[in-house]
């Protein structure tokens, strides 16, 4: 909802300021200028990303107009789905949690949490961790690295489609300016004519450099911003998942590991210390 406030505020402010001034909104239609300025910025997005960032790029197209689903909610479900698995080893054993981690999408503990079952990659992370714990002997600044590791790849993986969207919006000015010069080259050839004409050609040509910065700056910049806090919000849930193991590695016990997870959430989201305990105990 914000996204559409936004993009109605800024064009809106343009368009009105524009019209407040005297000025003809049909002379800013100029469809040609567009298509030379959006086609060729779209062009050069495919040349420069692999297919799985431009796909990315389009997934996140839902979040970036409704707004991340990443959540409070989503939160507490990361912080219950710990709590499960670990509640589950220290009761039964750690060799209890090996068919939940084998299979998460089959496991009965991640099927009671829907949203973070459907993130495969944050299912798998989760698994694969407690997997690494039953099978081997890391202690936990062994495994405290190694999923550093893993957490700062799935970052950069994360921000690939707002550093796309990014460069694309600084090339937009860059095209902007030729659709102008293709603009004065045809007024060029009008010299001559009518200067009624010659003038619609300036305009034209004068239009491409306001459309490149104007879609560079209120629109095409936004979005990758958009993209970028996206990515920092989702990373969090992998951080906290990382909080909640190694403390519990530490011997922490399950009920405190996960306010350990909770800590490392942004407060505007970050599920209160009784919501969190309201929640397991009524597991």
């Amino acid at each position: 909802m914000l996204f559409l406030i936004g993009l109605f505020v800024v064009f809106g402010s343009v368009l009105y300021g524009y019209v407040m001034s005297h000025g003809q909104l049909l002379a800013l239609w100029q469809p040609f200028e567009i298509l030379i300025i959006v086609g060729a910025a779209f062009g050069a997005f495919l040349l420069s990303n692999p297919w799985h960032v431009i796909k990315g790029c389009f997934a996140l197209t839902p979040q970036i107009v409704l707004g991340s689903k990443v959540n409070k909610a989503m939160y507490m479900d990361v912080l219950g789905l710990i709590y499960d698995i670990l509640n589950k080893a220290r009761r039964e054993g750690i060799m209890a949690i090996e068919g939940d981690v084998d299979s998460p999408q089959s496991s009965a503990i991640f099927s009671r949490y829907p949203a973070i079952q459907s993130n495969a990659e944050l299912a798998d992370f989760i698994a694969d961790y407690f997997r690494i714990i039953a099978a081997g002997n890391l202690t936990s600044f062994e495994l405290e690295s190694l999923m550093d590791q893993e957490i700062d790849a799935r970052l950069h993986e994360l921000e690939q489609p707002a550093v796309a969207v990014g460069k694309v919006a600084d090339a937009l000015p860059g095209f902007g300016i030729v659709a102008a010069v293709l603009g004065i080259v045809i007024t060029m050839g009008a010299i001559g004519g009518e200067i009624s004409e010659i003038g619609k050609h300036v305009a034209a040509a004068l239009v491409g450099t306001f459309s490149g910065v104007l879609l560079s700056y209120g629109f095409t910049g936004p979005v990758s911003a958009s993209m970028r806090h996206i990515a920092e919000e989702e990373i969090k849930l992998y951080e906290a998942a990382k909080a909640c193991i190694v403390a519990s590695l530490n011997g922490v016990p399950p009920q405190l590991a996960v306010e350990f997870g909770r800590k490392a959430l942004f407060t505007h989201g970050r599920p209160t210390f009784n919501e969190v305990e309201s929640k397991i105990r009524g597991r």
